[in-house]
């Protein structure tokens, strides 16, 4: 079975027990590694994996050949992503200083860049100029150097940032919270349709058990993939993002997800999709976890 999941720490915690075989009666995963980007591209293209983490703005394009699984992906509460600006600047720590300023973001079709943008559209008159899309780990440095005057970063860059010489312009997870009182819908796992969605889904949440009843095992896996973070920063990283909603995103997380879609689709910003996911929710057709 191919699977392609990013080399994030949550993500490599979550799937370390499956991809080593410690799953009974799992199949064996022949596994890639790519940026959120890439993932986002590979699922809404031909041929792409059997399993594969996306960004949750990336399912209305994705809905027709894969389902969402319940399990595996990041949902929080103190986990959104961040608008970093560099201390160089005089930015007053107001919002409406990104209005015409050139932005970089992970991914156009990022949950990161949608909620940016549902913000923006309440925060920043005129809206903001240029959007850049850059690898995530390309963000602050690029925000240090004066390439872009502000950056829209993602996981571990929310405990690293300050050693860039960047600050804080605004929390998005922060504010979705407070105006949805609802967790912050990050990463989906999502699966082929034609394939046994109900199996995939019990491997994943036995490798979520796993992970957490035994955490010392998946250390170095999650270090080696980790682009070179310390002990410490993983191990934040995972608290942050690997909770309840991973073992299964429950009634809450998915109306999470269909908040963050249903708006985002009034703004125009991704195809309707609310009868899709209204089907996943209810089963549908094939075999649904």
């Amino acid at each position: 079975m191919k699977i392609t999941i990013s080399p994030c720490p949550n993500d490599t915690f979550v799937f370390h027990a499956w991809v080593h075989g410690l799953i009974p009666g799992a199949p064996q995963l022949d596994v890639s590694y790519a940026d959120i980007d890439i993932t986002n591209t590979l699922a809404a293209g031909p041929g792409g994996p059997d399993v594969v983490k996306i960004s949750y703005a990336a399912l209305p394009w994705v809905l027709s050949e894969y389902a969402l699984l319940p399990c595996g992906g990041a949902l929080g509460i103190g986990c959104g992503p961040l608008v970093l600006t560099s201390n160089r600047v005089d930015s007053n720590n107001n919002p409406a200083w990104l209005s015409s300023r050139r932005v970089a973001v992970p991914s156009e079709r990022s949950t990161a860049n949608l909620l940016f943008r549902l913000w923006a559209a309440q925060h920043v008159p005129g809206g903001v100029g240029e959007i850049v899309v850059l690898p995530f780990q390309e963000i602050m440095p690029a925000v240090r150097d004066g390439l872009v005057d502000a950056g829209l970063v993602i996981h571990e860059a929310r405990f690293t940032y300050p050693s860039y010489g960047l600050i804080l312009l605004a929390d998005l997870g922060s504010w979705w919270e407070k105006d949805t009182n609802l967790p912050i819908p990050l990463g989906a796992i999502i699966a082929r349709r034609s394939l046994d969605l109900a199996a995939i889904t019990g491997w994943i949440q036995a490798s979520v058990k796993y992970a957490w009843a035994h955490p010392e095992e998946s250390q170095e896996y999650v270090l080696h993939h980790s682009q070179e973070l310390s002990r410490e920063v993983t191990q934040a990283h995972i608290k942050l993002y690997v909770n309840e909603f991973t073992e299964n995103i429950g009634e809450i997380g998915f109306q999470a997800v269909a908040s963050l879609l249903s708006r985002a689709s009034q703004e125009g910003l991704v195809p309707k999709s609310a009868g899709h996911l209204l089907e996943i929710r209810k089963g549908g057709k094939g075999k649904r976890p």
